[in-house]
């Protein structure tokens, strides 16, 4: 699809979810000028969410990451790059990579992620010391957790409480093999497979945590509780309001301990970070792009540059309900954009992008699945289920608004959620701590408004001392979509 309206070529730099999904959907609107995906690695448009589960267990290989195989690229026309983006020359519309080559757009789409955080501390370029987002530093870790015998994760959002989680289910043996398994999953050992007692398997895992309790910045008190309990139970060791100081090696180049804010060491072989990421702006900044907290686009995914779009983790966009800036970090996020730039593009929409945000983790045999965002900070909780429980969902309220609901093992409430906050079906405080309340239920017959009332069996109202509002959430809490992560 094609006439003078659309432009000739598109160049997407970045081929994460985000980078790829635009390439593709270009192709099934129907456009025919040239797609160009650049990508910094030097692999196929992978996954990212496998790599703090099945990859790092063993479970798949690179290959099952690939999102599509190396001909569908060719099928569809749509030229694979690898190089670094180093300049976009918006008065020439090109785009010049490190290796001098150069490509010329009528449209540009920013995908260029974020990378995680490092610590700024001494010792944190000891080898042993590992962050986890690309492919490579999946490899890396899993290699590196075969043999591990104490492992120190250094921040408890979801990446760090994924992998403490594959860590705990991970025996190390003699000889760098692994069997692996959780506390409840069966272990293939030696062609056969053997029951694991919870808190009995893998190496030691140390979770360091500045604040007072995990995913604090993404989750309920009661959710967080949760996941300190499971955790904790499978044999993670959690020590909150602390930080690291320093990182000392064994005299030959490796970390040996960690030295926290307090004075005490623990001894490592395996260091993880998990202190979150840092979007990738640098690119459109140089430019003169707007840059805040993200690349700052409007409600279509466009910059200060009606030629280029940023979308995914890197771009910083309206929200529907606040109106607040906010970057999201997820492949539902990922792939919502990637459709609605791709649809701008070949004239199939002038909408703007509103869809509702949904996230997941998976933590040993946990499902944690979310949706909306709380992002204008609640002062109400009211918990479904028993908390203490293994299944449990918590809706999040401001005054009379619902704005997030939790589900923890509870998938019928998360798909029931989803539809409520989509469709703006009314869910009131009073409504979800009514006697027999479902949100499946409600979904199909609202209830009228009611006056306060005792809440019913299995019912929890928790009222919040302060709203998170004017907190930012770590980029690595929202968990990469399916999803997450």
């Amino acid at each position: 699809m094609t006439n003078s309206t659309h432009p000739a070529s598109v160049v997407v730099v970045g081929s994460g979810q985000g980078g790829y999904q635009t390439a593709a959907s270009l192709r099934e609107n129907g456009y025919r000028g040239r797609v160009t995906l650049i990508s910094a690695e030097d692999a196929l448009p992978y996954e990212r969410p496998p790599l703090s589960k099945a990859y790092l267990t063993g479970r798949a290989d690179q290959a099952q990451l690939w999102l599509r195989p190396a001909t569908y690229y060719v099928r569809q026309s749509i030229d694979l790059v690898g190089g670094t983006v180093t300049e976009i020359d918006r008065a020439a519309r090109t785009v010049r990579l490190a290796d001098g080559s150069s490509y010329e757009y009528g449209h540009l789409v920013l995908a260029t992620g974020a990378r995680p955080r490092t610590l700024d501390v001494p010792g944190a370029g000891l080898r042993g010391v590992h962050t986890l987002r690309t492919a490579q530093d999946a490899t890396e870790l899993r290699t590196a957790l075969a043999t591990a015998r104490r492992a120190v994760v250094v921040g408890a959002g979801f990446i760090g409480l994924e992998f403490a989680s594959v860590a705990r289910s991970v025996a190390p043996e003699p000889g760098g093999s692994t069997a692996r398994g959780s506390g409840r999953t069966a272990v293939r050992q030696a062609g056969r497979s053997t029951a694991r007692e919870p808190g009995h398997s893998g190496c030691e895992v140390t979770v360091v945590e500045a604040l007072d309790r995990p995913l604090a910045r993404a989750v309920s008190a009661p959710t967080a509780d949760h996941f300190t309990r499971l955790h904790r139970a499978e044999g993670t060791r959690f020590l909150f309001g602390q930080g690291v100081a320093a990182l000392h090696g064994d005299g030959r180049g490796r970390v040996a301990s960690v030295e926290l804010t307090d004075g005490r060491r623990l001894p490592a072989d395996l260091v993880l970070v998990g202190v979150g990421v840092t979007p990738r702006t640098e690119l459109a900044a140089a430019a003169g792009l707007p840059v805040r907290g993200g690349i700052t686009v409007d409600s279509r995914l466009l910059t200060g540059d009606p030629h280029i779009s940023a979308i995914g983790d890197c771009a910083a966009f309206p929200q529907v309900r606040s109106g607040n800036l906010r970057r999201l970090e997820s492949v539902q996020n990922a792939v919502g954009h990637a459709r609605l730039v791709a649809e701008r593009i070949t004239g199939s929409t002038t909408r703007a992008y509103n869809e509702l945000p949904w996230f997941w983790s998976d933590q040993f045999s946990t499902k944690l699945q979310i949706t909306g965002v709380d992002d204008e900070g609640h002062d109400t909780e009211v918990v479904l289920g028993d908390e203490n429980s293994e299944a449990f969902s918590v809706l999040l309220f401001r005054g009379a608004d619902l704005l997030a609901v939790e589900s923890v093992n509870r998938p019928a409430d998360h798909l029931a959620a989803r539809q409520l906050l989509a469709r703006g079906i009314k869910v009131t405080p009073d409504d979800a701590a009514a006697p027999g309340f479902t949100l499946k239920g409600h979904l199909t017959h609202p209830a009228p408004g009611r006056r306060h009332h005792t809440p019913g069996a299995g019912r929890t109202v928790i009222p919040c001392r302060s709203s998170n509002a004017d907190v930012t959430p770590s980029p690595d809490t929202s968990p990469p979509s399916n999803d997450p992560s």
